[in-house]
């Protein structure tokens, strides 16, 4: 990422962290063109256009010279000549700020699957066993009898890996949860989620609660 707002940056790159996403930011657009030259192992670029030494929109041409890398704009310049500007010249996406990280992450993961590059995925922990072929969850090698709503929150707690995921966040993943469902339906299904793990074993509360936010599995 070329993002020259240090504050922003961090935030994204915490966020992302639990989508198997690791970002590496610079705030000068001539060490990232430079890291884009040398290191073929970046799968894309988050490109802010306000940027020292640089305009953002004058900086893709060069970047088109040597890399094919997909690239988003994420820029608070919403003008319409910049957006039509930067994908003329080879951006791929263009996310006027203020925008929510989630957004972010599903626009990278659309031009990844697009590009046949998806993120590399970590190991699958040992408490836990996520069988999605079969839409199974196995707790400690028993299988938990989780309805389909229920399986898609325990699902996405797996899948973050430890993460914090937000309330809203299980409402837009689940395709058994209805869009106008209310955060307080969530609790509700977590507390479920939690009785039935404490069947197999009550020692630990293994979904930990994130006041203000949301969910986090220990694992």
């Amino acid at each position: 990422m070329i993002e020259d707002d240090l504050e922003l940056a961090e935030i994204i790159t915490n966020y992302l962290k639990p989508f198997d996403i690791e970002v590496t930011n610079t705030d000068s657009p001539y060490t990232g063109l430079s890291m884009i030259k040398t290191d073929s192992s970046y799968k894309l670029l988050i490109l802010d256009l306000t940027l020292p030494e640089i305009d953002g929109l004058e900086l893709i041409p060069k970047i088109r010279t040597t890399s094919n890398i997909p690239i988003i704009i994420s820029s608070a310049r919403d003008d319409i000549l910049d957006k039509v500007m930067g994908l003329e010249r080879g951006a791929d996406d263009y996310l006027p700020k203020p925008y929510n990280p989630r957004e972010l992450q599903a626009r990278i993961k659309a031009i990844l699957k697009r590009l046949d590059i998806e993120p590399v995925k970590k190991p699958q922990n040992s408490i836990f066993e996520l069988n999605l072929e079969n839409m199974k969850i196995f707790f400690k090698d028993t299988l938990l009898d989780l309805t389909m709503a229920e399986f898609d929150i325990l699902k996405l707690l797996i899948q973050r890996k430890g993460g914090v995921v937000a309330r809203e966040d299980f409402i837009y993943d689940s395709l058994h949860i209805e869009d106008d469902s209310s955060l307080k339906n969530i609790d509700v299904m977590i507390s479920r989620i939690r009785n039935k793990i404490a069947l197999i074993d009550n020692s630990t509360t293994y979904i930990k609660s994130v006041r203000g936010i949301g969910y986090q599995l220990s694992i």
